[in-house]
C-alpha cells in the first residue's frame, strides 16, 4: 500500500494480544472496523470466523486498496472487479459522518483505532451508543500512550496495556 500520511497499522504484537482477548467472541460475530486504514483488524477478524465485517475508511485511495487486498486475500468471489463477499464490506466514508447518518445495525465487536492526529475517540464512542452496539458488545480502542480514552459511563474497561507509544484497551458496552 502506498504510504498514506497518518496511517499507523496496529503492530503484530498488539494485534496478537487483542485477538487472544477476543478469541472466545470472534466466531460468528458482527465486526465494525472504524478508521480501517490498512484493514489489519477487520481482515484478521474475518479470517478468524467473524460472520460479517464492515471496514470504514475515509481516504478513497485507501478504501480502494482495502477492496483490492480483500481480493488478493481471497475474501471475495470473482477476482478483481468482482463483488465483495456479502460478509465483508468496505465503505469509503468519514466514520463519524457515516455513524451519524446511517441507520444503525448492532455490532458485537468494534475496532476504534483512529489516526492519532485526530482526537475523535470520544465522538465515535458517543455515536456508537446510538444503536450501533449489541448488548455486551466489545470495543477495542487504540490511543497515544499519553492520552487514555475517556469511556462512556455505561462501558466497562476489561483490559488495558501499552506498547511503545500506543495504549490499547478493550471495553464492554453494558447491556440495557
Amino acid at each position: 500500500m502506498p504510504c498514506q500520511r497518518g496511517l499507523r497499522p496496529t503492530s503484530d504484537r498488539v494485534r496478537e494480544t487483542l485477538f487472544n482477548w477476543l478469541a472466545p467472541n470472534i466466531a460468528d460475530s458482527r465486526c465494525l472496523d472504524c478508521f480501517a486504514g490498512s484493514g489489519a483488524l477487520g481482515f484478521e477478524a474475518f479470517s478468524r470466523g467473524a460472520a460479517e465485517v464492515v471496514l470504514v475508511e475515509r481516504v478513497a485511495a485507501v478504501a480502494a486498496r482495502l477492496r483490492d487486498n480483500a481480493v488478493l486475500l481471497g475474501m471475495v468471489p470473482g477476482g478483481p472487479g468482482g463483488r465483495l463477499d456479502a460478509r465483508l464490506t468496505v465503505i469509503g466514508a468519514d466514520v463519524l459522518r457515516w455513524l451519524a447518518m446511517t441507520k444503525p445495525a448492532p455490532f458485537d465487536i468494534v475496532f476504534l483505532d483512529p489516526p492519532f492526529a485526530k482526537p475523535v475517540i470520544a465522538r465515535a464512542c458517543e455515536l456508537l451508543q446510538r444503536g450501533w452496539l449489541a448488548s455486551g458488545a466489545l470495543i477495542y480502542l487504540e490511543t497515544p500512550v499519553t492520552e487514555p480514552p475517556t469511556l462512556p459511563a455505561v462501558w466497562e474497561l476489561l483490559r488495558e496495556c501499552s506498547a511503545g507509544q500506543v495504549r490499547y484497551a478493550l471495553a464492554r458496552a453494558e447491556s440495557g
